[in-house]
């Protein structure tokens, strides 16, 4: 799937083409505002984090869920320190 993402790293947006599957992906249920991080997904040795909402994903470069541990408010710290 073709989607456009932000890139701190390069402080623009850019367009990527991810496959999002049961495999790579963490998707969280109990998402009420904005602002939650409701998924996040492994991409080519690097990490997506999506928010609830219209905002763009996030991409973090050299992090995968596992170094995270799978866990939503250490994607949101992250999201908040690049974003």
């Amino acid at each position: 799937m073709e989607m456009s993402v932000y890139n701190p790293q390069k402080g623009r947006l850019e367009t990527i083409d991810a496959v999002l599957t049961d495999e790579n992906t963490t998707w969280f249920d109990h998402c009420t505002q904005s602002h939650d991080v409701y998924m996040i997904t492994d991409f080519e040795g690097d990490l997506l984090i999506r928010e609830l909402g219209y905002a763009y994903p996030v991409r973090i470069y050299g992090l995968c869920r596992a170094d995270i541990g799978f866990d939503q408010r250490k994607a949101q710290d992250l999201k908040n320190l690049y974003a």
